[in-house]
């Protein structure tokens, strides 16, 4: 387990990514339109960030609000286009009806990915089961994260459930890292620290004017300074 808590900022574009790295974050989810919980941006947006920061970029891979995988054929598609603009790690995750794992989407987008880095994104959240979920998932080239609330209604609601996974880390589809973000606050976090959890996602809480104002390097340094430097 690393020594440095990994705090991952939400960017919307180079500006943002800009004022996080200065923060303190050690990465980067790059999305657009939050008004529909962040989709995949542009070619250009994810090479303009490329260029002007030199920490971890996950681009997300999804097309639409919610979780089905929608058009699999046009997410490869965008998928290979963001590897040929220079994203080399990714954030993607999606449900069938039934909200189980769609296996069948996810293999296509890693077969694309060939061995990038990626993370399952708050799907899981909404997962009929989450331990089903992960153990499907196990063996999944790539996957070294799941980004979670514990629960589709926040961290709030979720506590008690991160907290008895950060417990099974290291079972099988147990391995990964929990990267705690959705309602997340400072409050939370020596508790999360004191169950072992090292990885940390916010988005909203380094915009103090909101998600129409940028990133503040000021907010994300406070929160680096409370998961330790």
């Amino acid at each position: 387990m690393s020594k440095r808590a990994v705090l991952e900022v939400i960017a919307l574009d180079a500006e943002d990514a800009v004022a996080a790295q200065a923060g303190g974050a050690d990465r980067l989810e790059l999305v657009t339109d939050m008004a529909a919980d962040g989709l995949t941006p542009s070619a250009a947006t994810v090479a303009a960030i490329r260029a002007a920061v030199d920490i971890d970029v996950r681009v997300m891979l999804r097309l639409a609000d919610g979780f089905a995988a929608g058009d699999v054929e046009r997410l490869t598609r965008v998928a290979r286009d963001m590897r040929e603009a220079g994203a080399t790690q990714f954030v993607l995750g999606f449900l069938d009806a039934q909200g189980d794992v769609d296996l069948g989407a996810v293999e296509r987008i890693a077969e694309v990915l060939d061995g990038c880095r990626w993370t399952f994104h708050r799907a899981i959240d909404r997962a009929a089961s989450r331990d089903a979920l992960r153990k499907q998932l196990a063996d999944f080239p790539g996957l070294d994260t799941y980004l979670t609330a514990g629960a589709a209604g926040g961290v709030d609601d979720g506590l008690s459930v991160l907290l008895a996974e950060a417990r099974r880390r290291g079972e099988p589809g147990y391995e990964q890292q929990l990267l705690v973000g959705g309602g997340l606050r400072l409050d939370h976090v020596p508790g999360l620290l004191d169950a072992g959890i090292d990885g940390f996602h916010i988005g909203g809480a380094a915009r103090p004017a909101g998600w129409a104002g940028p990133v503040s390097a000021e907010a994300v340094s406070q929160w680096r300074r409370v998961l330790g430097h």
